[in-house]
């Protein structure tokens, strides 16, 4: 698994190694083809909407072309400030507290008041 390439270039990697044209991936995606360039370049981002098309389009992974696309998401919010692992750690810290808050309000049982 390479998750260390960006988005862009694992699926430019798949499309290669499948042997599809750029017009045929962007067609099943249902984008312009020149998108679809920008996206592998790395000048535009793709939506998670796109990654079962892709996943099945170019026999890949649908999860491991997630993480990669979120984790790119992440890593270009974070690459520029001071603390990045800091803020990364907080962060992680946050969505274990968000998803405790949102299970919590899940069971809340509204018929005992």
């Amino acid at each position: 698994m390479e998750l260390h390439k960006s988005f862009g270039e694992y699926i430019r990697k798949l499309r290669e190694e499948s042997g599809l044209p750029l017009r045929k991936v962007a067609a099943m995606i249902d984008i312009d083809p020149s998108t679809l360039s920008k996206i592998e370049r790395g000048e535009r981002s793709a939506n998670k909407e796109m990654l079962p098309i892709l996943a099945d389009t170019l026999n890949g992974d649908e999860h491991t072309l997630g993480l990669i696309l979120l984790s790119d998401k992440v890593a270009n919010d974070l690459i520029e400030e001071e603390n990045p692992n800091e803020i990364f750690k907080v962060a992680e810290e946050k969505i274990k507290y968000l998803k405790t808050q949102k299970l919590q309000q899940g069971n809340l049982d509204f018929d005992k008041q």
